[in-house]
């Protein structure tokens, strides 16, 4: 139970990470990569969601899908439940952040 939680908790940690750091990236990127004005910038932009999509599902539904097809199927659908959770949490921490509660 504490393995689940704890891999749980890394999972949504680098899933919150890898979002940071992607809005980050594109709250900064005029000043980083200069401006486009032309058909790549949404070209571009859908590509990053793309490739955010599966970055990100990879970090949620990996290890639970793994876990289900070896038979671990209690396990699997409690180490998704608990990395949604996780998830939760931080969005509420951000969204009181962003609220200055």
């Amino acid at each position: 139970m504490k393995k689940l939680i704890k891999r749980s908790f890394l999972n949504a940690l680098g899933t919150g990470a890898y979002v940071a750091t992607l809005v980050t990236l594109m709250l900064n990127g005029e000043k980083i990569f200069g401006t486009i004005n032309n058909m790549f910038a949404p070209i571009a932009f859908l590509l990053v969601f793309v490739i955010s999509a599966s970055i990100t599902s990879g970090l949620v539904l990996g290890k639970p899908i793994l876990m289900y097809v070896e038979g671990q199927k209690v396990e699997a659908i409690k180490l998704f439940i608990y990395t949604i959770g996780w998830l939760i949490v931080f969005a509420l921490i951000v969204l009181a952040l962003g609220l200055n509660i």
